[in-house]
C-alpha cells in the first residue's frame, strides 16, 4: 500500500502544480501563462480561459485522485478521519519545506511570499477538501490496509530534503 500512496500523492502534487496554474496566471496576470498570452487580443477573453479551463481542469484532478485514494489505495469513503490524515499531511509538509527552501532564496524574502508560498498553499489545496469530491459510488478496489512507517525513508526523506533545502533553496548560479 505504501508505494501505491506514494505514486498518488506525487501524481496529486504534480496535476494540482499543473492545472492549478493555469487558474493562477489567469486570475492574477502573473507567471509564465500570463506571459504565453500577453500579445493576444481580445486579453480578457485569453485570462478568461485560463482562468476558466484552470478550475475545471483543477476540479477534474481533485476528482480524479480522490477516487484514486479510495479505489487504488484501498481507503472507503467513510473513513473521512484516515482519509484526511492521508491527505494533511503531505499538504503541511510541502508547504514547510518550499517555504524552509525559500528562506535561503538569495533574491529576498519576497518571492517566497509571491510565488512559492500560494503555489503550494493555493496549487495543493485540493489535498484538503477532495474528500468532499468523491463520487458517493466509489468503492476500494483492494482491502483497506494501514501504511506501515519506515524508518529507513524517513531517513532518507530527511537527507533528500536538506539537499532540496540547501542546494536548491539557495539557488543555483549558471554561468555562460
Amino acid at each position: 500500500m505504501s508505494m501505491r500512496y506514494f505514486l498518488l500523492i506525487t501524481c496529486a502534487f504534480n496535476l494540482f502544480s499543473g492545472t492549478g496554474y493555469f487558474f493562477f496566471s489567469g486570475v492574477t496576470n502573473f507567471g509564465d501563462w500570463a506571459a504565453v498570452i500577453s500579445g493576444l487580443h481580445p486579453h480578457w477573453l485569453w485570462r478568461m480561459l485560463l482562468v476558466v479551463g484552470g478550475a475545471t481542469a483543477y476540479y477534474a484532478a481533485v476528482r480524479v485522485v480522490g477516487i484514486g485514494l479510495v479505489r487504488y489505495v484501498g481507503v472507503p469513503r467513510d473513513q473521512q478521519r484516515r482519509m484526511r490524515k492521508l491527505t494533511i499531511l503531505p499538504y503541511f509538509s510541502a508547504i514547510g519545506l518550499l517555504s524552509l527552501a525559500g528562506l535561503l532564496n538569495p533574491l529576498g524574502i519576497q518571492l517566497l511570499w509571491q510565488s512559492a508560498l500560494p503555489a503550494t498553499a493555493g496549487g495543493q489545496s485540493g489535498l484538503l477538501w477532495l474528500q468532499y469530491y468523491i463520487p458517493r459510488g466509489t468503492v476500494p478496489n483492494r482491502k483497506s490496509e494501514n501504511l506501515a512507517r519506515s524508518y529507513i525513508w524517513i531517513v532518507i526523506a530527511a537527507i533528500l530534503t536538506s539537499v532540496y533545502v540547501v542546494v536548491l533553496g539557495r539557488g543555483i548560479t549558471l554561468h555562460r
